[in-house]
């Protein structure tokens, strides 16, 4: 019979990858050179004039820059992950306390995208925000296109 600390440790290492993949994730789908990411979408599709695109352009190069930040942050806070994990080789305090840092940092990460996300919806006119609306919906919920 297998130690229960290797369940544990295998169980910790995949809910951390999985938060790092989910990560991973997110940046693609806001990337602005990734086909079919928002940022694609509201380019191509919502018909945006001169000033718009130069909004948005800014919006971007400053997003683009706090969400390196942010990534940086996630791996980091994954690769303390494995230290307390290759250290303790359990479930003790300092895995504990370091998962709890990945959450945090992840969380983070999500609540710059979304505070993106309304910022790129503020410079839009009302039925580019209702569209804009409706492919953020799609894009969060998996639904297929209209």
């Amino acid at each position: 019979m297998k130690s229960p600390k290797l369940y544990i440790a295998l169980a910790v290492l995949l809910a951390a990858l999985a938060g790092f993949l989910g990560a991973i994730a997110a940046e693609r789908w806001f990337a602005p050179t990734q086909p079919g990411s928002l940022h694609e979408f509201v380019h191509e599709q919502l018909d945006l004039d001169a000033q718009q695109e130069d909004r948005l352009d800014r919006l971007e190069e400053r997003y683009a820059i706090e969400n390196s930040q942010r990534e940086l942050a996630v791996r980091r806070a994954n690769a303390n992950l494995a230290a307390a994990m290759d250290k303790e080789h359990e479930y003790g305090p300092e895995v504990s306390a370091a998962i709890d840092e990945v959450h945090a940092s992840m969380g983070e990460l999500q609540k710059a995208t979304v505070r993106h996300v309304f910022a790129m919806r503020s410079i839009l006119d009302e039925d580019q925000q209702r569209e804009f609306d409706q492919q953020v919906a799609r894009s969060l919920t998996g639904s297929p296109s209209e």
